[in-house]
């Protein structure tokens, strides 16, 4: 016996080895990931800085984060970044098993339980909803004389149904039935068909909704309950829920939601009677195992959660290049399954390549999350090689520095589209010049933006390329700005 133990020690140290040095060829590549992020608007021949993840989500005011990456058809990585929640006056770390709102990720997940009972034999795709309908009817109208709205419309966005989306609502306030959101009672307008269904496409909150009621007419029992038994649990996404409110036992491993200032909103998150359109409280790691799913079923394998024929119909571009459920990007092997979410506190992407088997999925607890979501998938496209995010290059254009020294100052936001939600008195945002370049900073957390100069009085800002224009009085000093989108400050100091 001692001899045969002896025998296998060289064996148990070498795979110890092995697995020891994949480990530290991991951390290394998820280290190069992190440190090098960069900005999504860069100037040319200027020196190209590289940032951590850390430095970013304070940059952007992004308590907490969290990624899982697919390579191969595997979970490759999974880590959670930052802060998900104050309990007991104590920080909770974010880590893989962190829940946080899926926002409209909810709706590729719940496009499922539709595509699970018309393979039952429960459900038609083409057939007019209102069959399925039990207390609540799409009325007759002349956009349904010719075309009638069907769940494959609906499922690809060209139901002719409105309400793009949801705010949610306060954990105080009740929630609405779903009628009530279909009829306007919440916090929405009424949901109607305004156009010929499959005429166009149109983004609607509002058709999921009603998509919902339909599986819920038909199952004759709650939607979360049919996500979980049907496609949840058969996924093994054992962290997720479309149970609304979130259930009180799960409260503690939930990520709070963070408005733009990264401060706790209040009621720490808003709760979604929309549970198809904006319900899905999950992980990056569960919805990675919906993505594996999907690339596994079109590789061949059997006993999916769905066929492989219904996978390459959900798959299937129709307008604006979405599928039922995901949005599609590019075509044939490249073939890509996205959609973003963006729940009052939570900014997420989900991304996955259908047939060569690589994705990420990336989730923030903050309303600034987008512009940092963008500059991690430029760093992970750039470390794999996936070609998914590049940055923009912006030619030269360098006025002196006494020039750019006349636009620095305060300015105050005039008015002319409204009171900007969250701010009591003036909105003042203060530009000044920073090594070089000029640089936008407010305290309510709409401006920490560094901008790359393109004309005399233009500039971009160099995370998001929102174009600034500034304009100068009788005696060329800067009297006024203009940003997002129109809004228009005037100088004050």
């Amino acid at each position: 016996m001692k001899t045969i133990f002896t025998a296998f020690l060289p064996a148990i140290f070498f795979f110890a080895s092995c697995a020891s040095e994949t480990s530290s060829l991991l951390d290394a590549e998820i280290e190069e990931i992190e440190s090098s992020l960069i900005t999504s608007i860069q100037v040319d021949g200027d020196p190209s800085i590289k940032y951590t993840i850390t430095e970013r989500m304070e940059h952007y005011k992004v308590p907490g984060l969290s990624i899982a990456v697919i390579r191969a058809g595997k979970l490759h990585w999974a880590k959670g970044y930052g802060i998900a929640n104050i309990i007991d006056n104590e920080k909770v770390e974010v880590t893989p098993n962190t829940l946080f709102q899926a926002g409209s990720i909810s709706k590729p997940i719940a496009a499922l339980s539709v595509l699970k009972l018309v393979e039952e034999g429960v459900l038609d795709l083409n057939e007019n909803v209102n069959t399925y309908l039990k207390n609540w009817k799409i009325p007759d109208s002349e956009y349904t004389k010719e075309q009638k709205v069907t769940l494959r419309k609906i499922l690809y966005h060209t139901s002719g149904l409105t309400v793009h989306g949801f705010p949610g609502y306060a954990v105080d306030e009740p929630m609405p039935t779903l009628i009530q959101v279909l009829n306007g009672e919440g916090n929405t307008p009424r949901v109607i068909l305004d156009t010929i269904p499959g005429s166009i496409w149109r983004y609607s909150g509002g058709g999921y909704t009603l998509m919902e009621k339909v599986v819920e007419d038909v199952a004759g029992m709650g939607f979360e309950t049919v996500m979980a038994a049907k496609i949840l649990q058969p996924l093994t996404m054992t962290n997720s829920t479309f149970e609304q409110p979130l259930p009180i036992g799960l409260e503690a491993s939930a990520s709070i939601a963070n408005n733009r200032r990264g401060e706790a909103i209040d009621g720490l998150w808003h709760n979604y009677s929309e549970k198809a359109a904006a319900g899905l409280w999950t992980t990056p790691t569960d919805l990675a195992k919906y993505c594996i799913e999907v690339q596994e079923i079109l590789a061949g394998k059997d006993n999916g959660i769905l066929s492989k024929e219904t996978i390459e119909l959900m798959l299937t571009k129709e307008m604006e290049g979405w599928g039922m459920g995901p949005a599609l990007q590019w075509a044939g092997d490249s073939l890509i399954f996205r959609h973003g979410g963006k729940n009052e506190g939570f900014t997420n992407e989900m991304l996955a390549f259908a047939y060569k088997g690589d994705g990420v999925i990336i989730m923030t607890n903050a309303d600034k999350g987008r512009p940092l979501i963008n500059e991690i998938l430029q760093s992970l496209s750039t470390y794999y090689d996936w070609g998914i995010a590049e940055t923009t290059i912006l030619d030269p254009y360098r006025s002196e520095p006494d020039q750019l020294k006349k636009l620095t100052g305060i300015y105050k936001y005039n008015g002319a589209f409204g009171p900007v939600p969250d701010i009591e008195g003036d909105f003042l945002v203060e530009v000044l010049l920073d090594n070089g370049k000029l640089r936008l900073m407010d305290t309510n957390g709409f401006f920490n933006w560094t901008l790359a100069q393109t004309k005399e009085l233009e500039f971009t800002e160099m995370d998001g390329g929102i174009e600034v224009t500034f304009k100068n009085d009788s005696e060329s000093n800067a009297s006024s700005m203009v940003t997002y989108y129109g809004f228009h400050f005037d100088k004050v100091e």
